[in-house]
Order: C-alpha cells, then sequence, then structure tokens
C-alpha cells in the first residue's frame, strides 16, 4: 500500500496546544456573554479546523492530561516543579473544549498516572505499525522522539497555534543534527526547563550533540565519560546521575493500556445540533460556520446555513415609505413619541442615504433625497426629543449636521452601553453585538469584493436590532451604570460631535519648520551615534539594537521578550542610567526626536483645505471613562518639554476669533483622593488653600512649610501620585533615585501622617475583591475579575487598577459633566469649545466675549461636582495654545 493510500491518524496533545492558545490570544479579548473566557478555545479550535481542512484525517483523538502528577512526580518529586499555578482564565476553559470536541466527534482519551504525551506515544507507535500514517501534534518538544518512518510531528512556532512546522526524519536532522531518536539523549544532558529537569553543568546543545555524534547514545558518552577532558567531561561524571535520571523521565511510555487502538478512532460525524449549542455558548460565529462547512463536505452536500435568528425573533417585513404614510406610521410605532424607536442612518461617501426605523414588531426603510416636502414628518420625529435608541449615535449625528438634519432624543447607544457594562473590552461592531448579545447573525456584504456575492442587511433590519440589543443591555445596566449613561454619555454626544466638526486652526507652517529642525537634529544624532559603532544600522530595527547592545558593546541583558531582549524606551533608559555609554545617549535622543517628528505628521497629515485639524473623540476609548483622541491624537502632544510647547504654539484661534482660552483642574486627582480617603490632612491643605506638596512635605520631614526644599517636594509629588497608581516601595526608589529603604521609610512616614488615605487605598482593593468592581463618585463600574487570578502579575496589575479606577473615573465624569453645562451655557453666544485633553478644555473666544466666558468656565467646572474640597480651576489666555497655558 502507497503512502497515499493509507490512512491518517491525526493525535493532538490537548493540554499543551490549548496552553499555547491560551497564551497566544488575549484572554479579555475572548469572553462570552456568561463572562467566560475562551480564548485557549478559540486558539485550539481554530488549529483544529485547519488540520481538518489540510490533512483530512481519517482517525483523530485528542489527549489530555488528568493533572500534573503521574508515576514522573513518584519518581522525582521535582518533576515540572517550577511551573506555577495554572490560571483559573484557562483551568474553566477545558471543559467547554472538550464538550465542544465531542460535539464534533473527536474522541478525547486521558490515563490516570500518564501524561497526554503518552497516550500520544502509544497511539503513535501502534499507529505506524498497523499502516497508518501518523501526525502528532504537540507543543511538547520530548515527542520529537517519536518521529520515525509513518510518524511526523506537527511543532507549533513560537507565536502560538496558528502556524505548525511539519517534523520528518530529515528535519529533525537538519534541526538538531542527530536521528529522532537520540533527542531525548540531548535532553538528558542539557536538561529541560519546562520539566525541572537540570542537565549537566555548562553542557550545551552543541556540545551534547558532538558527543551524540561521536559515542552514538547517551550510555556510549558515559561509557566513555573518562575520555571527554577539560571542566565539562568533569562534570558529566560528577553529574552524570542527572543525565540517567532526565534520560528515565523523558522516554516516553509507548504502551499504555488504553481503551481504544488506532483503528478504533475513525472520525465520526459531526452533531450539527451539539455544536450550535456549544459554539452558541462559546459565542464562535465564524468557527461554527467553518465546522458546519466541513460537516457539509463529508456528507457530500451543501452547507447548512447559520441561523440568522432563533424561532421566535422572524425579521420584520421591511415597510419602505416616502409619503404621508410616514407619518402614521412613527406616531403609531413610538406611541405619538413616547416609546423608543430603533434608528439606523444610512450613508455612503458620508452623505446621508436613507433612513432605519423599527419597533419591535414593524421595520420601515426611508431613502433619502434632501429637499423633498414629504420628510418634513420624520425630520419632526429626528429633531424631537423623542426616544432613539442608536448603534455609533455620534456618526450618524455628525452626518445628519451635515445635511442640515437636527438630531435629538439619542436615548440609548448600543456602544455606550456595551461599554459602560464591560468597560475593558474594545468596541464591537453591529455584527459582533448582535451575535454576543442576541446570539443570532447580522448578514454583512463583504467589504472587499466589488459586486458582494451577500447583499448586507437593510438600514431597517438593523435598526431592528440596535432596538433589540438596547433592551438587553438596558437590563443589565445597574442603576449606577444607567445614570452615568442618560446623565453624562449621552448627553456629550452631541457636545463632542460638534466639537469634532468644528475643529482648531493649526499652522502649518510653525509645523513644517519644527519637522525641518528635527528631521536635521535626528540626522546629526544618527551620525555621531554610527561613530561611536564604527558602522551605520537602521536605529529603529530591534534586532539590530540587541546585536549591537549586547553583542558588540557587551551591555547586561534587559527583560527578555519574544525577539530576545528588550529595547524600548523605559529598559533603554534604565540601561543608560545603570552603565552609560555615548551611543545609548544618542540612541534615544534620535528617538525622542523621530517620535515627534510622527508627532507633527499625524496633526499635519489631518490638516483639512480649511487650515482645521478634527480629532475624533472616542467616549468608550478607555476603562476609566476617560476620552481618547484619534485621527489625530492630540492628547499625545508633550506639555513639558520645549519642542512639545512649539507645538502647541501652532494652534491658533480662527479669524474672527480674539484668542484661545485654556481651563483645566489644578490637582484634581488629590482633591478626589482627599474627598474618598476623608483624610483630615489632605482635606485641611485644599480648604486653606495651601500648596500640597508642600504642606504634606512640611509634616513628612517634621519641617516648617517653608523650610520644603524643592527635593522634598519632589520626593512628596512623586509619592502622592504614586499612591493613587499603586506605586510600590521599589517603584518609588526607581523613579526617584533613592535607595528602596529610603523609599519604604518616606512612605511609612507617609502613612503615619496621614493614615486615612492608607486606609481608603487598603479597603478600595478588599471591597473590590468582595464586589468584583470599583465605582466612581458618579455610579461608574469597572469589574476586576482579575483579583482573585492565581497568576501573579495579573493580580497585581488588578490591584493597581483598582487602587486609580475610582480617582481617574471620578476625574473623567467631573470633566465630562462640567462640558455638558458649559456646552448648555455658551449656546447662542459666537465661542466655541474646541478640544478637551485630559483635565484641560480648549476653547476660542469672539470679540467681546471673554470676561462672560471666563465666568463661566471657572464657575461651571469648579461646581461639577460637590467634594468635600475645592475644584481649582486654573484659566489662561493667549494667541495660540501655549501662550493660553497657565
Amino acid at each position: 500500500m502507497s503512502d497515499s493510500e493509507k490512512p491518517t491518524l491525526l493525535v493532538v496533545d490537548g493540554h499543551s496546544l490549548a496552553f499555547r492558545a491560551f497564551y497566544a490570544l488575549p484572554v479579555d479579548s475572548f469572553v462570552n456573554r456568561d463572562g467566560q473566557h475562551t480564548n485557549a478555545i478559540h486558539g485550539f479550535l481554530s488549529m483544529l479546523i485547519l488540520l481538518l481542512q489540510n490533512e483530512k484525517p481519517t482517525h483523530l483523538a485528542v489527549a489530555f492530561d488528568i493533572s500534573r502528577y503521574s508515576f514522573r512526580t513518584r519518581e522525582y518529586a521535582e518533576y515540572k516543579g517550577t511551573r506555577g499555578e495554572t490560571p483559573p482564565e484557562f483551568v474553566g476553559q477545558v471543559p467547554l473544549l472538550e464538550e465542544a470536541l465531542k460535539a464534533m466527534g473527536v474522541q478525547t482519551l486521558s490515563k490516570e498516572d500518564f501524561e497526554a504525551d503518552d497516550i500520544l506515544a502509544t497511539l503513535a507507535t501502534r499507529g505506524a505499525a498497523e499502516g497508518f500514517n501518523v501526525l502528532v501534534v504537540s507543543g511538547d518538544r520530548d515527542t520529537i522522539q517519536l518521529v520515525q518512518p509513518g510518524v511526523t510531528l506537527l511543532y507549533p512556532n513560537a507565536r502560538g497555534v496558528s502556524e505548525l512546522k511539519r517534523y520528518d526524519r530529515d528535519a529533525v536532522v537538519e534541526r538538531y543534527g542527530i536521528e529522532p531518536e537520540q533527542y531525548p539523549d540531548i535532553a538528558a544532558l542539557v536538561g529541560e526547563t519546562s520539566d525541572n529537569l537540570i542537565g549537566v553543568d555548562k553542557v550545551g546543545e552543541k556540545t551534547a550533540v558532538k558527543w551524540l555524534k561521536q559515542y552514538g547514545s547517551l550510555d556510549g558518552i558515559l561509557e566513555h565519560a573518562d575520555e571527554i577532558t577539560g571542566v565539562v567531561g568533569q562534570n558529566l561524571r560528577d553529574q552524570k546521575d542527572r543525565a540517567i535520571r532526565n534520560r528515565r523521565l523523558n522516554r516516553l511510555v509507548t504502551d499504555v493500556e488504553l481503551p481504544v487502538g488506532p483503528a478504533d478512532l475513525a472520525r465520526r460525524p459531526i452533531d450539527e445540533r451539539a455544536v450550535r449549542d456549544v459554539f452558541d455558548k462559546l459565542q464562535f460565529k465564524t468557527l461554527l460556520e467553518r465546522v458546519l462547512k466541513i460537516a457539509a463536505a463529508e456528507r457530500g452536500d451543501a452547507p447548512a446555513a447559520v441561523a440568522d435568528t432563533p424561532t421566535g425573533h422572524d425579521i420584520p417585513v421591511i415597510h419602505t415609505m416616502i409619503d404621508e404614510e410616514l407619518a402614521k406610521w412613527i406616531r403609531t410605532q413610538s406611541a405619538d413619541g413616547t416609546k423608543p424607536l430603533g434608528l439606523r442612518v444610512a450613508t455612503q461617501g458620508g452623505e446621508v442615504t436613507g433612513f432605519g426605523l423599527a419597533s419591535l414588531s414593524e421595520t420601515a426603510f426611508v431613502p433619502w433625497a434632501a429637499g423633498r416636502p414629504d420628510y418634513a414628518a420624520l425630520e419632526a420625529w429626528l429633531a424631537s426629543d423623542a426616544p432613539k435608541y442608536l448603534y455609533g449615535s455620534k456618526a450618524q449625528l455628525k452626518a445628519l449636521a451635515s445635511a442640515g438634519i437636527p438630531l435629538g432624543g439619542i436615548a440609548f447607544d448600543t456602544v455606550l452601553g456595551a461599554w459602560l457594562l464591560r468597560p475593558g473590552a474594545k468596541p464591537e461592531s453591529l455584527e459582533s453585538q448582535v451575535y454576543d448579545y442576541l446570539g443570532e447573525t447580522l448578514q454583512v456584504s463583504d467589504p472587499n469584493q466589488l459586486v458582494p456575492e451577500n447583499e448586507g442587511a437593510s438600514p431597517a433590519t438593523e435598526a431592528w436590532y440596535v432596538l433589540r440589543i438596547a433592551e438587553y443591555l438596558a437590563d443589565k445596566l445597574d442603576a449606577g451604570s444607567r445614570s452615568v449613561l442618560d446623565d453624562i454619555e449621552l448627553p456629550l454626544v452631541p457636545v463632542l460631535a460638534g466639537m469634532e466638526r468644528t475643529g482648531i486652526t493649526v499652522n502649518s507652517g510653525i509645523l513644517g519648520d519644527l519637522t525641518s529642525q528635527l528631521g536635521q537634529t535626528a540626522a546629526e544624532v544618527a551620525s555621531r551615534a554610527f561613530a561611536e559603532i564604527g558602522r551605520e544600522i537602521n536605529l529603529g530595527s530591534p534586532k539590530q539594537l540587541q546585536e549591537v547592545l549586547f553583542d558588540q558593546l557587551g551591555m547586561p541583558k534587559t527583560r527578555s521578550n519574544k525577539t530576545g531582549f528588550s529595547t524600548d524606551a523605559a529598559s533603554l533608559a534604565d540601561l543608560q542610567e545603570q552603565n552609560p555609554h555615548p551611543f545609548l545617549d544618542l540612541l534615544l535622543q534620535h528617538r525622542d526626536a523621530t517620535k515627534l517628528m510622527q508627532i507633527i505628521a499625524s496633526i499635519d497629515k489631518a490638516v483639512d483645505a480649511t487650515g482645521r485639524v478634527h480629532t475624533t473623540y472616542e467616549q468608550a476609548g478607555s476603562a476609566t471613562g476617560r476620552i481618547a483622541s484619534n485621527d489625530p491624537n492630540l492628547q499625545n502632544v508633550p506639555i513639558k518639554t520645549e519642542i512639545g510647547r512649539r507645538i502647541r504654539s501652532a494652534f491658533e484661534p480662527s479669524p474672527g476669533f480674539e484668542t484661545l482660552l485654556t481651563a483645566d483642574y489644578s490637582q484634581i486627582e488629590m482633591r478626589i483622593m482627599a474627598h474618598l480617603s476623608g483624610d483630615p490632612g489632605l482635606i485641611e491643605a485644599f480648604n486653606e488653600g495651601e500648596d500640597l506638596h508642600r504642606f504634606v512635605g512640611a509634616r513628612i520631614f517634621s519641617v516648617a512649610p517653608e523650610d520644603v526644599t524643592p527635593t522634598m517636594r519632589t520626593k512628596v509629588k512623586a509619592m502622592s501620585y504614586g499612591l493613587a497608581y499603586g506605586l510600590s516601595a521599589f517603584g518609588l526608589s526607581k523613579q526617584l533615585r533613592i535607595e528602596t529603604s529610603e523609599a519604604k521609610e518616606l512612605m511609612a512616614d507617609y502613612f503615619a501622617r496621614f493614615g486615612a488615605v492608607r486606609d481608603y487605598l487598603r479597603d478600595v482593593v478588599e471591597q473590590a475583591k468582595v464586589d468584583g468592581y470599583t465605582t466612581t463618585i458618579f455610579g461608574r463600574r469597572r469589574p476586576f475579575g482579575d483579583l482573585h487570578s492565581s497568576n501573579r502579575v495579573l493580580r497585581e496589575n488588578a490591584q493597581r487598577q483598582a487602587l486609580n479606577s475610582p480617582i481617574q473615573g471620578s476625574a473623567a465624569d467631573i470633566i465630562k459633566r462640567a462640558m455638558l453645562t458649559i456646552a448648555a451655557d455658551i449656546d447662542g453666544m459666537e465661542s466655541r469649545m474646541l478640544l478637551q485633553v485630559h483635565d484641560e478644555l480648549v476653547f476660542e473666544v469672539a470679540p467681546g466675549e471673554l470676561d462672560a466666558l471666563t465666568e463661566i468656565v471657572r464657575h461651571r467646572m469648579g461646581t461639577a461636582a460637590d467634594l468635600t474640597v475645592p475644584l481649582e480651576v486654573q484659566v489662561g489666555t493667549g494667541p495660540n495654545w501655549d501662550a493660553a497655558a497657565h
């Protein structure tokens, strides 16, 4: 029988590949509607589906470990002892993965006292003997020993499980220089870190391969150990028991008693009903479609369609309306404007082309042609306060504004509602929301096809889905989150839309001059850097920088990453401090110059024909509630550097306006800290109008306020803000360049005098562990599932975020509340609000309105929250953004 005629047995190491998928895919990006993490399942099934399509196995099994204990741990208790606790986010995924595999007709196997690799070894050995082409899929290098005629290893690369390298005999020889069956001898000598098997000191892979080629096997090497000279020879003789033990433990068992043999693992039919149920629970729409295609191909018929809607939710028939019938429909379906309707504004090239409207039972599509009298009823409803539910309301509001159509009554936005429910997740497409929250499928066209095979759903149908998603989300939001949505986020939509449409004038000449100057600086610095190392390299290439820094210059290694050792800004700054070198200094200067050039280029590119830049504000852009700025990002313009200030000087008032006005909060996060902690000392400092850091420094260092030196004040300021972000004594010592012992003493003295701050910071994390979330002053929630994680890094990150979220989130809420009242007060004035940058607002002032606008801004920002300490607002004016700073 030729190889092509042989049946193919595919055996997969379940835990090994699932673990790799878990660490390859972001945990928080794969969470189903029940809060279950699914990244390991998704990665594993994606790999398996590809294998089914490409390899077309006739027989298939997936082996799982029962636990980390086996006959090997009985012999050597430290076996795999360096492995940490399994992340709880992974543990919960294994049963669901097994359930999915069962639905797909895949047999799973496990055996008490043995590892999955032993099951694979047994099936592979028997399969080859019984005439199968065997494919072993594992991320454990011990399985290299299984490669033989008829057995090929598919091994995942470093990026996860998406790419598998084929190891037949020739590939093993090419990679390691030895036969597959000799690989365990290499591992025995060198050791296996992942299994906590310690090898012979100073024996690396090259040495082990050389010995194997000379002596044939580990036994042969040990027999001739006396002939091997040098330190490694002595180490081999002294530590031969390690190698013998390692070889005994890394030898895979090929005769495990199993309830089935290779012939019993013939592919079973896919249970489509069970697959639909499991994949719906996991919310794997795309994977479901791929599995159903495989099932159809195996049956030899057309693939079954993924149902658009479950029974009981038939898509309503779409009514196309353009006359007086529309007015009656709107009145009836909205109960005279008292019931919400779903709304979807259709656009093409930024122009409005139609409207989709929906109640729960009916939908309507209104094609748009500007100026027709038939639309009076629609326009009146759009402008009214009648409640409307939308997806991505700001973009649709802007499109309507460009067409001269006002929009009022935004009562729900499913993007904002979903974000408040899960603030850590990225904004989803409408298609994803339909699937995630309703478990249904929205028909979409392929944007990459010039003539799409499938026409997308009508805006009317989309409006119907939006209405249903909104009702689902409204039922899930707690009272505090709903209050934030209704009182802050939704009213802010038209304010941000107006700011985006207005934009801000930019002097491109200033930006051009800066670009030329920075380009010259970057070139000069690069030339000097090349002179230091005697050659030219790409200063933006991590690989080339690693070679220069760690090989040529012999600098200490930084933290490791996937490409070797880190060359990011923080790592290089630490390296320069500990091992100063002219090349490093020049490299950091070059990076600063190129980064600033990139910031300037992004701004200059965005300047429109009128000389203005229109940033886009992302309300759902952060987990804390802060607004993000994109295309271009105007929040990353440096404020404390000379070049940063010169970039800001390019932002000017428009013709016809006399000045820019900036206003920002002074020490708002520390004021919120004082309010939340109730600390008498901090409250006294703010209420008395003291310099906070001088006041705190006087108490910590036991000196009069006037005797607090600049150095003392710097230490206090760094610590005060650092505490709100979970800064440790080690972090504080690193930031201030002081000994850790001094940092600990500084923190102890701080807490001795401001004990309520210590109590608050401790209690907020403990309460978050109980509740599962933190809240801002105004009720905004942020969940923290990782507070109980067994993964120390995840747990400590969650603790730091839980410390700061109530403070930073409350600051975000406060400035948003101020923006709402200011926007209402200046409605009717010529002056305009242009930018929001963290705790700062920027306005352009019309002639004669400076005093009135200043009073409005001071009052509204100062009264945006009722705290136990005053909100201090700093206001400045000037001919550009930099000059208006204060």
